[in-house]
């Protein structure tokens, strides 16, 4: 019983510690957000050839946070990555699976779908679809994995037992 108590309540904590990440003043040296909030978990090069940084609180968590860097080492606006309105970047241009990490982070999971003559690798990143929904966000690669096919959001099976317990 107290570690379904305690977990929530860490969960909370947690994104309580980072929410205020999206408030960082544009201009804002990279070493002070780092010293603030931490190493990002990711640091790469984004598609327009930026240094792109990416908090985030995958696997299990459902926010991540993103901005650019620019030349001078200051962090560019940083906001919330993990949503149905930024998700939407996939559907213009052919992105790889570099690119879709550069964009939004580490998956929280990987899989393959489909049947054995059309399998395709699929990226879930857990987010609060509509900023109330427990969801994955799937994106799915050819089977090359050189780039996204389509993508779409579906229910996290993850909180199916919190769901049915309050029937």
């Amino acid at each position: 019983m107290m570690t379904r108590t305690l977990l929530p309540l860490l969960a909370c904590l947690a994104l309580a510690g980072c929410a205020n990440i999206a408030n960082t003043p544009a201009g804002t040296p990279l070493a002070q957000v780092e010293a603030k909030f931490g190493t990002p978990t990711l640091q790469c090069t984004n598609r327009q050839g930026q240094q792109r940084v990416i908090w985030s609180q995958q696997p299990l968590g459902q926010f991540a946070w993103g901005g650019n860097v620019d030349p001078d080492g200051r962090v560019q606006t940083i906001a919330p990555i993990l949503t149905d309105e930024h998700f939407q970047v996939l559907a213009h241009g052919t992105w790889t699976p570099d690119q879709v990490r550069c964009e939004f982070g580490p998956p929280a999971f990987i899989d393959e779908v489909g049947l054995p003559s059309v399998r395709q690798i699929v990226w879930n990143y857990r987010y609060k679809q509509d900023h109330v929904w427990n969801s994955l966000m799937f994106v799915y690669f050819d089977r090359d994995v050189s780039h996204v096919t389509h993508f779409n959001a579906g229910p996290d099976p993850m909180y199916d037992h919190e769901e049915r317990s309050h029937w």
